[in-house]
């Protein structure tokens, strides 16, 4: 007889997710569905604790598979917009066709100009990309060092990366990694991930204490952790192109 567990308070009709009890089953496992669902599959008498150490465990491995899983969004390259939700920021592109190399350049507070011949995709992308990169390191660094402060912690520098499965890391010298695909997140996600990362500089795991110390500073950490696992649609899709 299967018995259906629930996950995190999940609500499966919103996020797909769901956990099942097999009594066939000798070790946990996860199925990630065309439509975006997934499944974790668990012994009989599994506590929830294990539960979710096992989908921390396999965190990159869902998102990686959700993402292939999701349809595709076509955003226009160069885009009109960059709505940058995490900072509340948007920034419009304006182009200038001609020969040569592609330039990107700053016109003012909220506008960007790229010139030059724009069918160099390859370049544009490349150059968007840095510049994002460089924002994200401008205006995370503010914020993850205020954090740290009303943490108690001492992060060491900080990395942006633009990455197609981890959103953040902490690295045993301190480093905090954060992805500037974040720029396109809700603010609350972004505080979220940083209080995430953070918190690793006091339990370097996914144990129980490393929960409880995320839960101290952020008391709604379970829906935004969801929230993060569905936040590869809000990206756009030429960055990875």
């Amino acid at each position: 007889m299967l018995r259906q567990l629930q996950l995190w308070d999940v609500d499966r009709s919103e996020h797909g997710w769901a956990v099942r009890q097999s009594a066939r089953a000798r070790r946990l496992s996860v199925r990630v569905f065309r439509n975006g669902g997934v499944e974790i599959v668990v012994p009989p008498r599994t506590p929830p604790r294990r539960v979710s150490e096992f989908v921390s465990e396999h965190r990159e491995w869902i998102e990686r598979q959700r993402r292939r899983t999701a349809p595709a969004l076509h955003w226009p390259l160069p885009p009109e917009v960059l709505s940058l939700t995490a900072i509340g920021e948007q920034w419009h592109c304006s182009t200038k066709p001609g020969a040569g190399r592609i330039r990107l350049r700053e016109i003012s507070a909220d506008e960007l100009q790229i010139s030059g011949l724009l069918d160099d995709q390859y370049r544009l992308r490349r150059l968007l990309t840095n510049w994002l990169i460089e924002r994200a390191r401008l205006r995370f660094e503010g914020p993850l060092r205020a954090l740290a402060a009303s943490m108690a912690v001492q992060p060491g520098r900080l990395q942006v990366r633009c990455q197609r499965s981890r959103w953040g890391s902490c690295s045993r010298r301190a480093t905090i990694s954060l992805n500037a695909c974040l720029l396109f997140q809700r603010p609350e996600v972004l505080r979220y991930l940083m209080i995430h990362e953070l918190s690793h500089l006091r339990h370097m795991n996914h144990s129980a204490r490393f929960w409880a110390e995320v839960a101290r500073h952020e008391p709604d950490w379970k829906a935004l952790d969801r929230q993060l696992l569905q936040s590869w649609s809000r990206v756009p899709s030429w960055i990875f192109s």
